[in-house]
Order: C-alpha cells, then sequence, then structure tokens
C-alpha cells in the first residue's frame, strides 16, 4: 500500500530528527525502523528526504563477477545510479559487510547530478573523503577501498531488501540527519510527518523550558494542566 507524501509533509520531514521520527512511528508498532550501523559521511547539511530506490547484492563468484561486466549497461550497479529518480534515495542492501565497497565517488557524483536525494548502504563506500564534501548525503558503514566485484554480485534493483537490519520497500520515505536514517513506510509517511513535526514544537519548547531551571516532572510528558497552557501561550508567541 503507497501514498503520496504531500510537499508540506516532504518539507516538515526535513526539519525533524530521526529520534523524534522514531519515537512517532513506535507509537504506531513499528520499533525496527532506524537502519544500524551506518554514519554519514558529512556531518554537515540539512535532512535527506526522499523516496527509497534499492539495489541488492548477493555475494559474488569469482567467475561471473569481473571487471568487464561494469561494460554491461544492464549491469544493475550502474543501472541504478542511471534510473534512480531525481528526489530518491538509493538504499544499498550490501549483507552489512563494508569489506568492498558498494559504489564509488564517481557514481555517488553521477548521483548527485542527477538530482538524487541522497545513498544509503550498511556496507562501505570508496572514495570517501571525496564523497563528504558532495552536495549529497551519504551514509556508510565505514570507508571501503576495495571494488564491490570482490565481495558483492548487484542482481537486483527496485526491490524490498534489508539495509542495516531494517525492511526498505521501494517508495517507503527514507529521513535522514545527522545520527542516522529513519525508514518510514510509504502508506503512513504523511501522518508520521504530520505528527512529528507537532512533536518537534513541543520539544523545543521543553528545551527551553528545561535550560530555564524547570524539572521535567510534568512537563515531559505534560500531565499537568499548567504545562499543556504553558505551551498553547508558547506556540502563539512563536507562531508554532
Amino acid at each position: 500500500m503507497t501514498e503520496t507524501l504531500t510537499p508540506e509533509n516532504r518539507e516538515r520531514l526535513k526539519t525533524v530528527s530521526a529520534a523524534t521520527l522514531t519515537t512517532a512511528l513506535f507509537k504506531r508498532g513499528l520499533s525496527n525502523t532506524f537502519i544500524q550501523n551506518v554514519q554519514r559521511l558529512s556531518p554537515t547539511g540539512g535532512n535527506m528526504v526522499g523516496e527509497a530506490y534499492t539495489l541488492r547484492y548477493i555475494p559474488a563468484r569469482e567467475d561471473v563477477d569481473l571487471l568487464e561486466g561494469f561494460t554491461d549497461p544492464e549491469h544493475p550497479q550502474r543501472k541504478a545510479v542511471e534510473n534512480c529518480p531525481a528526489g530518491h534515495v538509493l538504499v544499498i542492501d550490501s549483507r552489512k559487510d563494508a569489506r568492498a565497497a558498494s559504489a564509488g565517488g564517481i557514481l555517488v557524483t553521477r548521483l548527485m547530478k542527477r538530482g538524487v536525494a541522497g545513498i544509503v548502504t550498511d556496507g562501505g563506500l570508496r572514495d570517501a573523503p571525496e564523497i563528504a564534501g558532495l552536495e549529497i548525503p551519504a551514509y556508510h558503514q565505514r570507508p571501503s577501498a576495495p571494488t564491490n566485484l570482490t565481495l558483492h554480485h548487484a542482481c537486483d534493483i527496485d526491490v524490498p531488501i534489508g539495509c542495516g537490519d531494517v525492511p526498505v520497500y521501494p517508495r517507503d520515505i527514507v529521513v535522514g540527519d545527522p545520527e542516522g536514517v529513519v525508514v518510514i513506510p510509504a502508506h503512513m509517511a504523511n501522518e508520521v510527518a504530520e505528527e512529528a513535526f507537532e512533536m518537534t514544537a513541543f520539544e523545543d519548547f521543553v528545551t527551553e523550558e528545561v535550560r530555564k531551571g524547570a524539572t521535567t516532572v510534568g512537563l515531559y510528558p505534560a500531565t499537568k494542566d499548567e504545562t499543556r497552557v504553558k505551551y498553547a501561550a508558547w506556540r502563539k508567541a512563536n507562531a508554532r
């Protein structure tokens, strides 16, 4: 089941944290939504938001995975780079194995020039220092110099995969911030975006109060009427 993410909610997702999103998803019964053991190559920049476009690797086999394979325009890795739609995030299942690279600087640069919103792999990326300087969010487990052919065989694109122990279906909404990457099922992305946006406003209010010396008891969560009254006034004053 899919649902189109509205432009307004896409913008909202650019302003909320991965932590807030995981809480909103947990309230809906989903606890396995944060991709494990990936980090952003550059900690700066805004949130990555986009629909998932997937690539799946299986273990390489020496008689099949040769450098000549890259001359084939139908090679799944190269095809994924050329077919991933603008505004989407390329999510790669590298079996949580970073001993060989999922992709490198040239391919990530191509994704950037095509308008792709980001790249995520539970394996490694080669040319990591170069990729860190590109204007495209990139998440991986750790740097890895060897070509993917030494370990990985690209076999499928745009199919359900697992990335960092999280199931990812094509068109799920992928959100990345400096802490990591969250996967939101497409059919609930709009309601999660709206709730997370509201949660962020409340947490900003709470943070201000705590910095002033307030206790979290009765404040977070807001179990006291006076907290709710004060929050309503804060929202009005701050146009939130």
